[in-house]
């Protein structure tokens, strides 16, 4: 199973620049989107032409934010959006897809970096789904997240680890959010897999840090522990272009 996470900085620019075509020639299972900022009536029809699988499409109430949608091969046997807190749902953050005993949630966790009241929202984020996830992990499921985290977990994950500690995405509080979700099941498959590896999913473009190497990793796949003996391989395509963060790849046994 190919499962591809992407947070695209909009759906229609990247469609108009022919990014997705890259993602849909890899003949993903699953392809998870993050930050789509459009509904899909208001894609036009060549752009909708372009769209090569059914999807899942979660969108804010705001116009133009947020927002995200899950294509899929297999017809899932559940899809549900949002996590039911309606303070979150409005923003359209998470689809649920599972088939059979694998939960896929593709998630687009806020960020903080707008002022201090949003790391409050994010942090309260984090501490609502991990008690939804809780709950799903009591049951016996066996649950994959993956998407834009907007947190950089350890030094490791962010070329300027030190300069960035006051930084909404490396701030002490929302690393430790990070890590309570691996402290209640979850593995990093990407860190798991590659514990020394050195290698980024986010550049900012206001001062052309792809080109420089300056990145972070904010894009991650966490799995349940049980998942952990089929997992195959975590690829982070970080020359693809197109968008602010490149694809993610997760190969399941």
């Amino acid at each position: 199973m190919k499962i591809i996470t992407w947070n695209l900085n909009g759906i229609r620019a990247a469609l108009g620049k022919g990014s997705l075509d890259w993602a849909f020639a890899q003949s993903p299972d699953a392809l998870c989107l993050q930050e789509v900022k459009a509904r899909p009536e208001q894609l036009n029809e060549s752009q909708q032409e372009k769209l090569k699988l059914p999807f899942a499409w979660n969108p804010a109430e705001r116009a133009g934010y947020s927002g995200v949608t899950t294509f899929y091969k297999k017809a899932p046997d559940e899809i549900k959006m949002g996590m039911g807190e309606p303070q979150f749902d409005v923003e359209g953050r998470i689809v649920q897809t599972r088939w059979a005993d694998l939960r896929l949630f593709n998630i687009y966790f806020p960020s903080g970096s707008r002022g201090h009241e949003r790391v409050g929202y994010k942090l309260e984020f984090y501490a609502h789904l991990l008690k939804k996830l809780d709950a799903l992990h009591k049951k016996g499921e066996n649950l994959i997240l993956t998407g834009d985290f907007n947190t950089a977990h350890q030094p490791i994950d962010l070329k300027n680890a030190k300069q960035n500690k006051n930084t909404s995405g490396f701030l002490p509080e929302e690393r430790e959010w990070l890590q309570k979700y691996l402290d209640h099941g979850f593995v990093d498959a990407f860190r798991y897999l590659y514990p020394e590896k050195v290698q980024y999913t986010w550049w900012s473009q206001v001062t052309s840090a792809r080109a420089r190497g300056i990145g972070w990793r904010l894009d991650y796949f966490l799995v349940s522990k049980a998942l952990l003996p089929r997992v195959k391989d975590v690829i982070i395509h970080d020359q693809v272009m197109g968008s602010d963060h490149c694809p993610v790849e997760l190969i399941l046994k």
